[in-house]
């Protein structure tokens, strides 16, 4: 399965990141495997409108690059805050392979046990280290990732729900509209609605 993955490259040097519009220009530590549900959805909107010739997309797309650049820099503060002291996280091997076999299996239930062993931990010591990498519980970060595949999948119009829903490992639709809705605030179709607007 092809992982695809998106760079954002941030020049604080561009008149966009002016200190007339509050934004100040911090130093960002450069970030690797890590997951944050707000940085994620604007992260997302962002690379919709690359591209976008519509009248008023550049506005847009300059009003998104200023949100996501608040959105690190807090990120940035908490991390410095709160998880920098704390020592203890996966090392960049073990979070390459846990995240490569979450993809692989993005559709199957997996267990906490299963993604310990891939790396050889107690299950204790992987849960804390895997939330001190990623920012979220195994379990949250792999229901984020189907989410993520199923906002992909949403896209096509060929596709019903239900059947969106089983390929990322949904029995009933009930089930995946709720999961969806939780991690997006919109049923799959009114986010496919929303996209076709």
């Amino acid at each position: 399965m092809l992982t695809r993955v998106t760079y954002f490259y941030i020049d604080l040097q561009d008149p966009l990141f002016d200190l007339e519009f509050g934004v100040p220009c911090p130093a960002i530590s450069p970030r690797l495997f890590f997951f944050d549900q707000t940085v994620w959805d604007t992260a997302l909107k962002l690379k919709a409108e690359v591209g976008n010739s519509n009248p008023g997309s550049r506005q847009y797309a300059e009003a998104l690059s200023l949100v996501l650049i608040h959105e690190l820099i807090r990120l940035e503060q908490t991390t410095s805050a709160v998880a920098r002291p704390l020592r203890g996280g996966l090392p960049a091997w073990q979070q390459k392979r846990v995240v490569e076999f979450i993809q692989e299996h993005l559709a199957e239930e997996i267990s906490l046990n299963a993604l310990a062993e891939l790396v050889d931990l107690s299950l204790y010591h992987f849960a804390r280290a895997f939330k001190q990498s990623f920012g979220a519980p195994p379990h949250h970060y792999h229901m984020a990732r189907r989410m993520d595949r199923a906002r992909s999948l949403l896209q096509r119009p060929a596709l019903s729900v239900t059947e969106i829903g089983m390929q990322i490992g949904f029995r009933e639709t009930s089930s995946f509209t709720r999961a969806f809705r939780k991690f997006t605030g919109l049923t799959p179709t009114e986010y496919r609605r929303h996209r076709e607007d």
